[in-house]
């Protein structure tokens, strides 16, 4: 009887079966409908995208622009009993541009983040697309929080300081670019500060920090939140630093608990 000629393909090395060693993989790590495109065709999207965004902002600013006078009396409204003075020939020509411009940026900030979105989509993943919409959407929730919380409570505070400090002594005579210059950075400062929350997500999620690591920096925090509310609020009385600080720390710790929410 001559030897059985039949190979176990089970030990045999030579023999590569598809699959085996590998581990399964998760459909979520899959890149959906991926087109494999050149360098030069990213970079023809990524300028037309830079265009749209740039469209858009324009034709944001231009309409502000048209409508700036409502957008300026209701930034003045803060400044309860001051009257404002122009102190150079334009100078509020050149604010009604400034104001224009911000406004115009806020109003086409969804369509920039469309175009944003529109270019990164292609290159991620199921579960990276699955984190983008809520990121994108809290983000830009966050920040008109941040413009709000600034705009009812914490500019009307700081300029209550300032109004009732020396009231009895001087006129309250405002320069007109100097008001908005404060009232442009404040609101802009606290809207980027309210973004903590969506930094906190991103680097729970890409598993950079953890909630547990976020939590035991707690007297780091406070510290920085303090010094935060030092810096961008121009005045120096305790109250309005205090409603800033408490801001962001409530930020902060609502972010530990969306990081811990998804089991990071």
């Amino acid at each position: 009887m001559t030897p059985s000629q039949d190979v176990d393909t089970s030990t045999d090395p030579d023999i590569d079966l598809e699959g085996y060693g590998n581990p399964e993989s998760n459909p979520l790590d899959e890149l959906p409908g991926e087109v494999e495109m050149s360098i030069f065709d990213h970079l023809e999207e990524l300028r037309q995208r830079i265009f749209y965004a740039l469209i858009g902002v324009a034709v944001g600013v231009i309409g502000c622009f048209v409508a700036v006078k409502p957008i300026v009396q209701l930034l003045e409204i803060p400044a309860h009993g001051v009257k404002f003075i122009q102190l150079a020939p334009g100078e509020y020509f050149f604010i009604s541009v400034k104001v224009a411009g911000y406004s115009g940026l806020v109003l086409a900030s969804p369509f920039v983040l469309y175009q944003i979105i529109q270019f990164i989509l292609p290159g991620l993943t199921r579960r990276e697309r699955r984190l983008l919409i809520p990121v994108m959407l809290g983000s830009s929730v966050l920040f008109a929080g941040g413009l709000l919380f600034a705009y009812i409570l914490l500019i009307p505070a700081a300029l209550n300081f300032f109004i009732s400090y020396g009231a009895d002594v001087v006129e309250q005579l405002w320069s007109i670019d100097k008001y908005f210059e404060f009232v442009l950075l404040l609101l802009f400062s606290v809207g980027l500060a309210f973004q903590i929350p969506v930094i906190q997500l991103l680097l729970g999620a890409l598993g950079i920090v953890s909630s547990q690591k976020m939590l035991s920096g707690w007297r780091y925090v406070i510290i920085g939140s303090v010094v935060l509310g030092a810096i961008l609020t121009p005045s120096t009385d305790p109250f309005t630093q205090s409603l800033l600080a408490g801001a962001v720390l409530g930020l902060y710790f609502g972010g530990i608990g969306l990081v811990k929410l998804v089991g990071k």
